[in-house]
């Protein structure tokens, strides 16, 4: 029962990930440096806005509240799946936030987090997708801009 529940959560995911609207597209990918259990550096030049981040993350499209839930009262809908979002900003530097959407596979190889901002070594990437990170470094940016605010 539990595998098929997995198998199903696992399928819709993939499913809104392929759906994901403003997807990054085809694009050269930020060079990064990981650290320790973070990316110290921003991706871009320019810090992440957190008005948008919060707009990214709350948007169903976007995927994280299928498996997160966290302050969106206007959300009827969260995800119970993984930790909640509450409080994020004080468990995780910036950095720590930072590699976990660019790449949760790096910190747990059996996580279901999808990762955000990577095309190589992925498996059952659909070929219109593959090459393409879900999100770009600037939505990247935004949402560690948004989940750093979040300290309680």
């Amino acid at each position: 029962m539990a595998r098929d529940v997995f198998r199903i959560s696992a399928l819709f995911l993939a499913g809104a990930l392929l759906a994901l609207p403003g997807g990054a597209g085809a694009q050269a990918l930020s060079p990064y440096t990981v650290v320790g259990d973070a990316i110290p550096e921003p991706l871009t030049r320019v810090r992440g806005d957190a008005a948008r981040g919060r707009a990214l993350v709350v948007e169903r499209s976007s995927t994280c509240i299928l498996c997160h839930s966290g302050p969106f009262p206007e959300q009827k809908f969260q995800g119970d799946l993984a930790p909640d979002l509450a409080g994020s900003g004080s468990r995780g530097s910036e950095g720590q936030l930072r590699l976990r959407l660019v790449d949760a596979s790096r910190l747990n190889a059996a996580t279901i987090m999808p990762s955000y901002y990577r095309v190589a070594g992925l498996a059952r990437v659909g070929t219109p997708w593959r090459g393409k990170p879900i999100l770009s470094a600037e939505q990247i940016e935004d949402i560690v801009a948004y989940l750093v605010t979040l300290r309680q």
